[in-house]
């Protein structure tokens, strides 16, 4: 297991209503970054860090995401899909329905987060915990102080203590970095055909004493808000003359 290269799910299925015109003919997995689709920055990122196995969970213009990696194949990175069907899953309904893909325990991230840490790592931190309960999920965590979006976690000593995307309080200081772990068993608790929020899950763990906490260092990447594709086209024009 510690040696395995997991599958990475991502979650790009969203209709990305905060970028308004930005999306309106365009999913946001292929805004235009420095001249490429942003999820060619994603994917290559992956191709970097190790991964080889991705599964897009898409909905809002599938078709035309699913065409752009038909024509852009990344060397040693296999792509594949896995549809909502006729009506929206949710983040976590979405995941559970790929299921049969992803195997278990996988990786999961946002179709619009680009995040440069070390997945590996993050996969054997899980596989390998030693937790008296084995953990169900693990989240990474990023010591954010409200800098980047708002934070919504409470994480101490290593361990998450509470997460709320809604209810936030002063002492929250970290946020939900934008990657996990999750094992299939994690999704048991959620009937098949539910609309169901990733967030409901990692609290259902955290309710159970089985969600593992993975702090990262660097700070995230995000182009799901105006701000956030002004920030990574910066970071990007910058890689690019690297």
């Amino acid at each position: 297991m510690q040696d395995a290269v997991p599958t990475i799910a991502v979650l790009a299925g969203g209709l990305a209503t905060r970028l308004g015109d930005l999306t309106q003919a365009t999913p946001k997995a292929l805004l235009d970054i420095c001249g490429r689709p942003f999820l060619s920055w994603q994917l290559e990122l992956f191709a970097e860090r190790g991964l080889r196995d991705v599964v897009l969970c898409i909905s809002y213009y599938a078709d035309q995401i699913e065409d752009w990696v038909a024509r852009n194949p990344i060397p040693g990175l296999r792509v594949r899909f896995s549809h909502d069907g006729p009506r929206r899953l949710g983040t976590g309904g979405a995941l559970r329905q790929a299921l049969p893909l992803l195997g278990s325990p996988f990786l999961v991230t946002y179709g619009d987060s680009y995040l440069r840490c070390d997945y590996l790592d993050v996969f054997r931190s899980f596989t390998q915990s030693t937790a008296a309960k084995p953990p169900l999920a693990m989240m990474t965590v990023f010591e954010n102080q409200g800098r980047w979006d708002q934070s919504n976690i409470v994480y101490r000593d290593g361990r998450i203590l509470r997460y709320d995307k809604k209810d936030r309080s002063p002492e929250m200081r970290h946020i939900d970095y934008g990657l996990g772990v999750l094992t299939a068993e994690a999704f048991d608790a959620t009937a098949h055909e539910a609309v169901v929020d990733l967030a409901e899950v990692y609290q259902s763990a955290l309710a159970a004493d089985r969600l593992a906490g993975y702090e990262v260092g660097e700070r995230f990447y995000e182009v799901g808000s105006h701000t956030g594709i002004e920030d990574f086209r910066a970071f990007a024009a910058t890689a690019s003359r690297a």
